[in-house]
C-alpha cells in the first residue's frame, strides 16, 4: 500500500505539471515543470521525501531502460545524422563548456558568499 500511495503522489504531481504546461505559454517540458513542482513541495514541507523516495528511487533505477527507444531511434536516422555530426558535436562540447564554467564559476560565488556571513552548512 505504501509504494501505490508513493506511486498516486508522483503520478498526482506529473498530471499537474501536465496541467501547467498547457496554462503557461512557454516553451518548456511538462517533465520540468514537475521536477520543479515536486522540488517546490519537498522544499515547502508539504511532501517528505518517505512519502516519494521508494517509488523515485525505483524510477531512477528502471530510467536507463526507459531510454533504450530513444536510443534505438536514434540509431535508425544514423544517415541523416552523418550528414551534421562535425556542427552537432562542435555545439555540444561548446555548450557542455558553457554549463560546466557557469555552474562551477555560480558554485563559487556561493561558496564564498557562505562563508562570509559566518553560516555553514
Amino acid at each position: 500500500m505504501k509504494y501505490l500511495k508513493q506511486a498516486v503522489i508522483i503520478a498526482a504531481v506529473t498530471a499537474a505539471a501536465e496541467g501547467i504546461k498547457y496554462v503557461v505559454p512557454l516553451p518548456v517540458p511538462a517533465s520540468i515543470y514537475g521536477l520543479i513542482l515536486l522540488f517546490g513541495l519537498l522544499k515547502g514541507g508539504v511532501l517528505r521525501l518517505e512519502e516519494v523516495e521508494d517509488v523515485g528511487g525505483l524510477l531512477l533505477e528502471l530510467m536507463p531502460l526507459l531510454l533504450v527507444p530513444a536510443s534505438v531511434s536514434f540509431l535508425t536516422a544514423a544517415d541523416t545524422i552523418g550528414e551534421m555530426l562535425a556542427p552537432v558535436l562542435i555545439m555540444g562540447f561548446i555548450g557542455t563548456a558553457a554549463v560546466m564554467a557557469v555552474t562551477g564559476r555560480v558554485a563559487q560565488a556561493g561558496i564564498r558568499r557562505g562563508k562570509g556571513d559566518g553560516k555553514r552548512g
